[in-house]
């Protein structure tokens, strides 16, 4: 590929983004003078594409709604990127694993030669597929809901009708939650869209209320460890580790982690109560000190009093 039309299709990959693009941002991201980007848009606009310059402060070049464009101007990166994102498809927990397959053999077959051959190289195992799959016509029936302020009426998993005013949507962990206020409970709740059945038509429009959170991942976050406006454990304790760094800070999940200097390592983390505190710590399989707080104390005498007594019980002392 010649320097020009790579260069062509490096621009035309930027102006795929709907927005505008002032000359000179993409002269300094595409490595040329302003001059040359100008010569480079007369170009593309003799082979029929719709480009519009933008006059004013903010102007710039943008590419036209509803241009029409070669259905595969990927550099190499975006190539990877599509390959990786469709076969990882299984782990985002909607039902589109048949779909994603076809969508990158699709690909594939209108790709050049060179970037074929990368893609074919990029094959992996060890995405986790959910126990529980989204229907595709119930994410896009949601997702229209929330983005029309629309009242969604559905059924949940026992089959009783509910409605809601839906206010966002929030994939966690290969499981879809919609997030909205319940008409019939006054109050917000949390959803799984594997567990909606959405009737239609879609409810009236209504205003959407205050989260009572920062944003919708903050509130499911939150939700989950048990609190209703902010993302914490109810219970957080403080421990000193034997094991080093490198050993702790890949499963200490949320918890905070400090190396010391003789090696072992500082752990602040929670749980829903001190007994799953002291869970968390004990899974490491080293040994360790209790800094705080008094309860994680008292949780480390009253497991210990019930662990020895379980051995007793066992050996029949």
């Amino acid at each position: 590929m010649t320097g020009s039309s790579a260069r062509l299709l490096a621009l035309l990959s930027v102006l795929q983004a709907q927005r505008v693009w002032p000359g000179s941002v993409l002269a300094e991201r595409l490595g040329v003078t302003p001059r040359t980007v100008r010569r480079d848009v007369d170009r593309l606009r003799e082979l029929g594409y719709s480009i519009r310059a933008v006059k004013g402060p903010d102007g710039g070049y943008r590419m036209a709604a509803g241009s029409d464009l070669p259905p595969l101007l990927f550099d190499d990166d975006q190539a990877v990127a599509v390959a990786v994102a469709l076969q990882n498809a299984p782990a985002s927990g909607v039902d589109l694993d048949v779909a994603a397959e076809r969508a990158l053999a699709a690909i594939r077959q209108v790709m050049p030669s060179r970037l074929r051959h990368r893609i074919d190289g990029i094959r992996f195992s060890g995405a986790d597929t959910p126990g529980v799959r989204v229907d595709p016509a119930v994410l896009e029936a949601v997702t229209a809901a929330v983005r029309e302020h629309r009242t969604l009426r559905f059924d949940d998993r026992e089959g009783e009708p509910r409605r809601c005013q839906p206010h966002a949507i929030v994939a966690r962990h290969g499981r879809w939650y919609v997030i909205g206020w319940d008409l019939d409970r006054d109050d917000w709740r949390i959803y799984r869209l594997d567990r909606m059945s959405p009737r239609t038509p879609t409810g009236a429009v209504f205003t959407p209320r205050e989260l009572p959170a920062a944003d919708a991942g903050t509130y499911l976050s939150a939700r989950l460890k048990g609190s209703d406006t902010v993302d914490r454990w109810p219970c957080v304790g403080e421990v000193v580790i034997e094991l080093p760094l490198r050993d702790v800070a890949p499963f200490a999940g949320d918890g905070m982690v400090e190396e010391l200097a003789d090696g072992s390592c500082r752990v602040s983390i929670g749980s829903w109560s001190w007994d799953g505190v002291l869970a968390s710590v004990v899974r490491f399989g080293a040994p360790f000190t209790v800094v705080g707080p008094e309860p994680l104390h008292t949780a480390v005498r009253d497991v210990g009093a019930r662990l020895a007594a379980a051995d007793r019980d066992r050996s029949g002392g």
